[in-house]
């Protein structure tokens, strides 16, 4: 016979265990000595240590549910109960014992924070319901709008609530939305007409304008046409697919006009193109700036030829557009270069594309360990599909990394 603190084999090859309600039968053994038989049935004792151990590390560091603990929890009893181990199965209960315990703690703390987040999702919906209202009565209908569907997105991002509730405050938020729509969209037939009286007003100040535009009378035909402007910004506007054929009219008219009084006045043509003879000369120096290699420096070198560009009077109106579109071509420029900077030294962007780029490079790499494995088996055929996969990835890569260098790396 041969026994240790924890069990026994009697004579006839029974193994027992000790426990608190005393000895118990754990199995018979023939195929060996009595110490073989209690060191088999303590390894199946620390079998169910670990197993006890594991389960507790998955309840203290995942979100296993209670209902699956708790399943595991019953199967491991049984085993400890069957009394197939020999060692301290005791302790085994008492740590079970405790292990019900966490789980049943877990589970209230589970129910309390999921009525929290039902009060928190119901307080969230409250809000957006208050700010759908407010807003169904914005006369700000593109932000108004835009800020609506916002909320809408931001709702359904939101946990829904028992039905009875839910229904209720979207039924509310629904109503918001649908007010703002059928206000705006009377706004907006209401300004459609109003166009179509503006158009007819502008109709009447073109043929006026057109009328005038041959007169010589320079004094009097420029101040009513400085009337006819002041009518014209006072009408509103027409209609888009209007508003620009009638300005065409308009300003021809007064162009024609305008022109013919310049050819009169000499001496105001000749310090016109003295004016830009020296727009000219700013111009040239502003283009000096592109393409831009320091942005602060083309900024600031820029600023002083606008703020010398602004203390020079008129030039010849026909002249006015291309010199113009010289000066604004280098501002244009500048602002390209401000919003590439900006673009290179954005955090958000450039985290993203850092982002993007490492788990590309992640799959990259699992796949061509993949690749190398299902090789290594002689399973080329999974082998050329997972190359395949890696073409299509590295691609994908190679696109990012470039995307990345031009946030400078």
């Amino acid at each position: 016979m041969s026994s240790d603190p924890w069990g026994r084999v009697d004579e006839t090859g029974t193994v027992y265990v000790r426990t608190s309600d005393g000895e118990q039968v754990v199995g018979s053994w023939q195929a060996g000595t009595p110490e073989e038989a209690l060191a088999y049935f303590e390894r199946k004792y620390e079998g169910l240590v670990v197993e006890i151990g594991l389960l507790e590390k998955r309840v203290r560091t995942t979100d296993l549910s209670a209902k699956d603990a708790q399943t595991a929890i019953d199967h491991l009893r049984t085993q400890v109960d069957e009394h197939h181990a020999v060692g301290d199965l005791d302790a085994l209960r008492v740590r079970l014992d405790k292990l019900v315990t966490t789980v049943e703690s877990r589970r209230e703390e589970r129910k309390v924070a999921k009525a929290k987040q039902t009060d928190e999702a119901r307080a969230a919906k409250d809000a957006l319901v208050v700010e759908a209202e407010q807003l169904a009565q914005s006369d700000q209908w593109r932000s108004a709008g835009e800020r609506l569907r916002a909320l809408v997105d931001i709702w359904k991002g939101l946990p829904r609530l028992d039905r009875k509730s839910d229904d209720e405050l979207w039924h509310r938020f629904s109503h918001a939305r649908s007010a703002f729509s059928k206000r705006r969209k009377a706004h907006f037939a209401s300004l459609d007409a109003q166009r179509e009286d503006a158009r007819k007003v502008k109709e009447k100040l073109v043929a006026e304008a057109e009328s005038l535009s041959k007169s010589t009378d320079w004094g009097p035909t420029a101040a009513r046409y400085r009337e006819l402007m002041a009518d014209w910004k006072a009408a509103g506007r027409a209609q888009r697919e209007s508003e620009d054929d009638l300005w065409n009219r308009f300003r021809g008219a007064q162009d024609v006009f305008f022109a013919a009084r310049s050819e009169v006045f000499a001496e105001r043509d000749a310090e016109q193109i003295e004016n830009l003879r020296l727009k000219e000369e700013l111009a040239d120096e502003a283009e000096k700036l592109v393409p831009i290699t320091d942005l602060k420096a083309a900024r600031a070198a820029f600023r002083s030829l606008n703020e010398r560009w602004e203390g020079i009077g008129h030039v010849p109106r026909d002249a006015r557009p291309k010199v113009e579109g010289r000066m604004h071509s280098v501002e244009r420029a500048i602002q390209e270069a401000e919003e590439g900077e900006w673009r290179r030294t954005n955090p958000e962007a450039r985290a993203r594309a850092a982002g993007l780029t490492g788990q590309l490079q992640a799959a990259v790499d699992k796949l061509r360990e993949q690749i190398d494995a299902a090789r290594a088996a002689g399973n080329n055929a999974k082998a050329d599909k997972l190359s395949r996969e890696l073409e299509g990835r590295q691609a994908l890569l190679d696109q990012a990394l470039k995307g990345l260098e031009e946030f400078g790396g």
